[in-house]
């Protein structure tokens, strides 16, 4: 897959749990029976895992492909890199040959291969001849084994791999998901601006019905200059899913707020050329009237009352021809 196809670096922060010291070493594992390509895929990975590791200098892997995770280098990949330094790499990469020749490219493993890169050395590496389709499966199949993507995270992976024109059933595949699963996800994505879920993170323990709600937001309020305004007043250390709910408490209470206000609505005095009260003019969320006192303005108050039904149907009436004249 092009250059062209290439998804754009939004994915960062990944789960705190995820060690490379804490990773179990490669061992064979009691196979499960799963439906399809899934299962099959499953355990060819557990017996290559077990059998056909390399090294390889780092330098001769690509990083390109889909990315599954928001930002790939943070502070984390010198955690990592630690780890590695004092235990090694306990779990191995997987990568497939480039069409340059002794290169190869990245299928997953994106955040070992960065900190193995700051270590220095070679990589433990399986080696795969794959298509697209099917390392796109074995991407999204091993974060879903290891990791367990947020529901934002699996929402930004299965827009970027739509966008990139991947089949319905290899998305479905590659993050074990039926489709009316895939199709949940797309429908809160789509609602979310990117930058909006670039600034909250991965949000882990945040559902589909919590993003949804934070989504539909958006046509109420400007979600991305509440969640810059709230997030400045936070630690940098603020957890991303504590994140997400500074925000939408942030968006809700503005909502609330931008309602409140168009449910009291707004009346103007209108006054005559001299400055003396002629009427108000009253504007809320449900109705526009206009009032006059009779007190004020007897002899105005009976002229208008006299003509104000035709008085209404003309204003209706040039309201329709200049709406008809503009379309």
């Amino acid at each position: 897959m092009g250059a062209s196809l290439m998804a754009r670096n939004i994915f960062n922060q990944p789960p705190k749990d995820e060690k490379e010291s804490a990773a179990p070493s490669p061992a064979p594992v009691k196979s499960s029976k799963l439906p399809g390509s899934v299962g099959g895929l499953r355990d060819s990975l557990r017996e290559i895992t077990a059998n056909s590791i390399r090294d390889i200098e780092p330098e001769r892997i690509d990083m390109d492909g889909l990315r599954d995770r928001l930002i790939l280098e943070d502070s984390s990949i010198e955690d990592l890199a630690e780890s590695i330094r004092k235990h090694g790499q306990q779990v191995p990469i997987m990568v497939r040959p480039s069409d340059q020749p002794d290169r190869y490219r990245i299928i997953y493993g994106r955040r070992r291969l960065a900190a193995i890169r700051r270590v220095g050395g070679t990589v433990k590496a399986i080696v795969r001849t794959l298509d697209d389709d099917a390392s796109l499966i074995a991407q999204g199949q091993e974060n879903n084994l290891r990791l367990d993507p947020s529901f934002i995270e699996k929402s930004l992976f299965i827009k970027e791999m739509q966008e990139a024109g991947y089949k319905p059933g290899v998305i479905q595949d590659a993050l074990g998901l039926t489709r009316q699963g895939v199709s949940n996800h797309r429908v809160v994505i789509e609602q979310l601006p990117d930058e909006l879920v670039r600034l909250i993170g991965p949000a882990h323990g945040v559902g589909r019905r919590q993003w949804g709600d934070l989504a539909a937001l958006s046509e109420k309020v400007p979600l991305v200059d509440i969640a810059r305004e709230t997030l400045a007043s936070l630690p940098d250390t603020t957890p991303s899913s504590d994140k997400f709910q500074a925000v939408y408490v942030a968006c809700s209470s503005k909502a609330r707020g931008a309602a409140n206000q168009s449910a009291r609505g707004k009346t103007t005095v209108v006054k005559d050329n001299s400055g003396s009260p002629v009427g108000t003019l009253s504007v809320d969320g449900k109705s526009i009237a206009i009032k006059i006192t009779r007190k004020d303005n007897p002899e105005f108050g009976q002229w208008l009352e006299e003509r104000a039904e035709t008085t209404l149907r003309q204003l209706f009436e040039q309201w329709q021809n200049e709406r008809g004249s503009g379309s």
